[in-house]
Parts: structure tokens; sequence; C-alpha cells
């Protein structure tokens, strides 16, 4: 299994979403061809239901501690509840392009 299908099980084995979104988006960063050590999570959840952004991202933050520890550089994370979702007419966010980091 890779990085982006661990997370995605992870995520919906612990937090239930409604709709769930992993794009792995290190192809926009330099790293090597078929990294997977940037992501961006889209997790919309009844989990979220009275918890102010902090608690929801440290949800996440749990649920992902390994991948955290080890492959993954960076994670983006938007975390809804359905009704947050909804309000945003289901819109998800496009992410700024890489401004290069180290190595440019």
């Amino acid at each position: 299994m890779n990085v982006q299908e661990t997370i995605e099980e992870k995520l919906r084995r612990d937090l239930d979403p409604l709709h769930l979104e992993v794009i792995n988006e290190s192809s926009m960063h330099n790293v090597p061809p078929g990294s997977e050590s940037h992501f961006k999570v889209f997790v919309v959840s009844e989990r979220f239901a009275g918890e102010n952004r902090i608690n929801r991202q440290r949800a996440v933050n749990r649920t992902l501690k390994e991948e955290l520890a080890g492959p993954v550089h960076a994670l983006s994370m938007h975390t809804l509840t359905p009704e947050e979702w909804e309000a945003r007419d289901r819109a998800t966010l496009a992410s700024p392009e890489c401004l290069g980091g180290m190595g440019k």
C-alpha cells in the first residue's frame, strides 16, 4: 500500500468522513519524481462538530502520526463539518505553486 492509500485508509477508519479527498501534491515541489511527501486533505466529518480548527487538525495529526514522522514532509488540511462543506458549495481550494524551497 502506498502512502496516499494509507492516509486514506486511516482517515476513513478514524474520522468516518462523509467526504474525503487526499491529494498528492509532491510533484508541485522540489522532490524526486514519484515522491509521496506533500499532501493536501479535505475531510468532512460529523466528528468535527463543536470542535475548533486546532482540535480538528489535532485529530488528523493523531491519526497520521506515523506518516508525519516518516514519509510525509508537508500536510495541508481542510477539516469541515457537513454544514460547513455545504455552505462552501462542496468546493475545494487549489493550492498555490511551490516557491522553490531550499532546492532552487
